[in-house]
């Protein structure tokens, strides 16, 4: 895929490379140049990185949040190039992917629910491209083109970011175009077939038009091998664009038009067998004596040897693209900023729901296709003792998803009992289709301002006002093998008959959920400088999380109906407490800052599933309440042009205050299901009797390490090569995370062991030039970034093995 596009990539990169003129390929000089008259401070004391985490140019160490800047090259050295790579360099902020679409992104243990995506529910960490919104994580998945630099905002971000920041924020901001010519590129080949090559150039057209174009693609082979269709899946196969027009026809005057487009087309996602674990089903109804009695072997028991036999076609087809026009207008002490955007992504998935070699489900996909406006209108005012800024935020999506399940040959041995079982035609074929669509409309007012009390002492609160109105459709209809649409009520099927167990399987329904609501988030934040160099402050902040309405179909009674008031789900409410210290010492040649939070969210908004196969994959409910709370910490030092390290710390303690009737984990599910008086089986037993939900609160949030940590460091020392004066350098960088539940209600059979991650490189770079060689795990640990529960309570339990240990060389230029 993407021939013609990547072999022009190639050929601009080799060309690029004969001509390039000498610019340092490691470009911190930018980062180290103030970008507007508030960076006053001395910068030849050391580096002054500039940020826009509140909506203005500024110096980080002024910003009294806390944020992480990852710079352009760092996410190239240590090979993170798009946002699930983002955690091995800021240890709060957590991303589970399964595939695109399936993907959390969360900071400090909160943000999305964990567990199938549905798309009624909004993420609670913003992400932001060029200050543009991305309102589907999936719509986000992007590799990273021509970055300049990535901020994370830790903690809610409701006032300047919108509604559903409620965990913090991701800001990333793309080289803009530039009045001289200049440009780069970058060559990678490493093992497993990886080949990634990026270039952008930069220039005018006139004395008031600059334009600047940049392009990528990422490939590699897969990482596990499957048997069955003999490809290597889960690989990368990547392509990315962007173009920008600058328009300047004064110094207070800019407009840039935006326009993006991405494009991923690999075979993934898959998995591996894990293990098994007993559940409260009948012990010939798990998963060991249906496979036996299918005749069944899985290839592999080793998770780590690789191997898969998956039967069901696999996709992960997602575009991605948009425009946007960007207008700021100075005047005076002030900036007048609009941005107008559209985004687009489409969504072509095939996947394995079964998550083994036989044919249980046939297919399971559910393409979707997503548009977006947005229009926002922003004006900021600096002046010697007060900032402000006071805006307006103007958004409308709507998603299209055409969904189709369907049972394969081996359905009815692995989900009926008795003579049914027996007949594979009962089941195989049956197919269920769905249509949905959800139109979202919000709209805000927000302001947050800034005043110096004293030289030293700062308030600074803000507000915001949001409105939201949602509306959706979901329709499943049923099909038998022949292609006959069947129908499970009025009547509903006799017991024991064929049509019973079609619909036990897949049951008609039609939902139409709608919900508005108004919402008023607001924070308070007192700083104070004690020096130049130390800033501490206290934050406190109200915020939420938009309604939600299921869009997967709902939960019904014990009559077979939808249970209609499931259709909408309560807004989040937040309450974050935070305190931090921002330092620099040593000539600010080193850098020390430090937070403590604590974050309370009632009606936490999560997906929560029955446990049948195939009935309702799953539907959001509201938690009663969780808490996070933690400390972090982090720590650079560049004592000399020689020598710069980095370590980053992350203490995070999440858990449901109150959850008590949450899903029940694996090994309490799948029983004869309790009624009043009777006491649920121990976990494990075969045959026993489940509760009907569990009581949860006090347990572990999914996904949240309670120890995170990384750490890097660069030396290096002068040399030539051919004739080139330049650098000799050694680089290392490495994260551990301890152990964490990749379950919604934690399992034993879920629960993922810590594991440390080391990376190596070594190079030569000069003026203009750079190439060195890189060992990603350099100690190939084995290590799982995912478990899966298999549905219909069997006791499987499938995953998604990290990267093992890969090598390459990267070579880079400039002109």
């Amino acid at each position: 895929m993407h021939s013609f596009v990547r072999s022009g990539l190639l050929a601009a990169t080799a060309v690029g490379a004969l001509i390039s003129a000498p610019v340092h390929a490691q470009t911190t000089a930018a980062a180290a140049t103030p970008a507007d008259p508030q960076a006053e401070e001395d910068v030849s004391r050391g580096e002054v990185i500039i940020v826009t985490a509140r909506r203005r140019q500024e110096t980080a160490q002024k910003v009294p949040l806390a944020i992480s800047v990852i710079k352009a090259d760092s996410i190239e050295s240590t090979g993170n190039f798009n946002v699930t790579k983002l955690p091995q360099l800021a240890p709060t902020l957590q991303v589970y992917t399964s595939n695109p679409r399936n993907t959390s992104v969360n900071i400090r243990g909160i943000g999305v629910p964990f567990g199938l995506t549905s798309d009624g529910f909004e993420q609670g960490v913003g992400i932001y491209v060029d200050d543009v919104y991305n309102s589907r994580v999936a719509a986000a998945t992007f590799d990273f083109l021509d970055v300049q630099q990535v901020e994370v905002l830790r903690g809610p971000q409701g006032t300047l970011y919108g509604k559903n920041t409620t965990a913090g924020a991701i800001n990333i901001t793309t080289n803009a175009p530039t009045f001289e010519f200049e440009g780069r590129g970058e060559l990678t080949l490493g093992n497993l077939s990886f080949r990634q090559a990026k270039a952008a150039v930069s220039g005018p057209l006139s004395d008031t038009v600059a334009v600047r174009l940049a392009g990528s693609f990422t490939n590699r082979r897969g990482t596990i091998y499957n048997v069955t269709s003999k490809q290597w899946i889960n690989e990368q196969d990547n392509l990315g664009l962007r173009a920008q027009v600058l328009f300047k026809p004064s110094e207070d005057l800019s407009i840039t038009l935006s326009g993006d487009y991405s494009a991923q087309d690999p075979e993934c996602c898959g998995t591996v067998y894990v293990r098994t674990g007993l559940t409260q089903r009948a012990l010939s109804r798990q998963y060991e004596a249906l496979a036996a009695a299918q005749g069944y072997t899985v290839v592999s028991r080793n998770p780590f040897a690789r191997l898969t036999d998956l039967d069901a076609p696999l996709d992960a087809g997602n575009k991605i693209g948009g425009a946007s026009v960007k207008v700021k207008w100075d005047i005076g002490a002030g900036t007048l900023t609009s941005v107008s955007a559209w985004r687009f992504w489409d969504w072509k998935p095939k996947n394995d729901r079964d998550f083994t070699g036989l044919s249980v489900v046939s297919a399971s996909n559910n393409p979707s296709q997503q548009d977006q406006y947005s229009q926002e209108l922003r004006y900021n005012y600096s002046g010697d003792r007060l900032d402000f800024v006071v805006g307006a935020f103007g958004f409308h999506q709507r998603i299209d998803t055409q969904g189709i399940e369907q049972q394969g040959i081996n359905a009815s041995k692995w989900n009926l009992t008795g003579a049914l079982s027996n007949d594979p035609s009962v089941l195989s074929g049956l197919t269920a289709r769905n249509t949905q669509w959800l139109k979202a409309t919000s709209a805000a007012l927000y302001g947050q301002l800034s005043y110096k009390l004293t030289d030293r002492l700062t308030v600074q609160p803000g507000l915001r006002l949001n409105y939201d109105k949602k509306s959706g459709f979901y329709q499943r209809r049923v099909f038998n093998g022949a292609g006959t649409e069947i129908s499970c009520f009025n009547p509903a099927p006799a017991s024991g008959t064929v049509l019973a167990a079609q619909c036990g399987i897949y049951s008609p329904q039609v939902s139409a959920p709608s919900a508005s609501d108004w919402n008023f988030s607001y924070d308070f934040n007192l700083n104070y400088r004690f020096s130049p160099d130390v800033l501490a402050y206290a934050t406190y902040a109200k915020s939420f999380k938009t309604i939600g309405i299921n869009q997967n179909g709902l939960p019904t009674d014990s009559a077979g109906n939808p249970i209609t008031a499931a259709g909408t789900v309560k807004p989040e409410s937040v309450n974050h407490f935070e305190i931090g210290l921002k330092t620099q010492f040593w000539n600010r040649l080193a850098t020390f800052n430090l937070a403590a939070f604590h974050t309370s969210i009632a009606n936490y908004q999560v997906t929560v599933s029955n446990g049948q196969f195939g009935v309702l994959r799953g539907y959001l409910a509201n938690a009663g309440k969780v808490r996070t709370q933690g400390i972090e910490a982090d720590f650079k030092i560049r004592p000399s042009d020689r020598f710069s390290a980095y370590a980053n710390a992350a203490y995070t303690d999440a858990r449901y205050v109150r959850f008590v009737d949450a899903p029940c984990p694996p090994e309490l599910a799948g029983g004869t299901t309790a009624t009043a008086g009777q006491t649920p089986s121990a976990p494990g037993r075969p045959g026993g009797i489940s509760p009907a939900n569990c009581d949860i609160s006090g347990q572990r949030l999914p996904g949240v390490s309670k120890w995170a940590f990384s750490y890097g460091a660069e030396a290096n020392f002068p040399a030539r090569l051919l004739d080139k004066e330049g650098q000799v350098y050694l680089g290392v960088d490495g994260s551990y995370r301890s152990g964490f539940s990749s379950n919604p209600s934690e399992s034993v059979y879920t629960n993922i062991e810590g594991y440390a991650l080391t990376n190596l490189r070594l190079g030569f770079r000069s003026e203009g030039f750079d190439i060195y060689g890189w060992v990603r795990n350099v100690f190939d640990v084995n290590y799982f970034e995912l478990l899966q529960v298999a549905p219909g309570n069997v006791g499987l339990i499938a995953g998604q093995p990290g990267d093992p240990r890969t090598f390459g060389a990267t070579v880079k230029f400039g002109f």
